[in-house]
């Protein structure tokens, strides 16, 4: 009996000094990636979320305003639009050469006026030296043109 105690006291003892001398190491140092947990820049990390959701919605924004303008040109640039513009221009130079044919000719009217889409145009000769041209637009302004005659000429 003595053998066997002398034998569990060995092996208690030898247990016990085993666990007394295991030596850990020092625990690992874990840190988190995402600045939202562990706080360094998380302001940056904010800002740039930020920036990016920003620029994300401008493009957006700017492509369907893109896709619009297309579409509005588009339906300007349908065969009829493009003879209504044509024909449009047309009238306006006829009308502009006869407003000009009536100031300049020789032995016509030293004034007239003309009423177009609200707006009056006056002119009146001054003698031979020059025209006065006044256009009055459909809110009263007002825009004075002194024309010369005979000051200048064309080659």
């Amino acid at each position: 009996m003595k053998a066997l105690l002398k034998i569990v006291l060995v092996a208690t003892f030898s247990y016990c000094f085993l666990i007394t001398t295991g030596t850990a190491g020092p625990l690992p140092d874990y840190n988190f990636k995402s600045p939202a947990f562990n706080g360094n820049g998380y302001s940056t990390h904010e800002l740039t979320k930020y920036n990016l959701e920003q620029t994300r919605a401008k493009e957006i924004q700017q492509s369907i305003e893109a896709k619009a303008a297309a579409l509005k040109a588009e339906a300007k640039n349908t065969p009829i639009n493009q003879f209504m513009v044509n024909l449009e221009s047309r009238i306006y130079a006829q009308i502009s050469q006869n407003l000009a044919t009536a100031m300049f000719a020789d032995g016509a009217s030293s004034s007239g006026s003309m009423n177009f889409q609200g707006n009056t145009i006056f002119w009146q000769k001054n003698g031979t030296t020059s025209i006065t041209l006044m256009v009055t637009d459909t809110l009263g302004n007002q825009t004075t043109i002194e024309v010369p005659l005979g000051q200048f000429t064309f080659n």
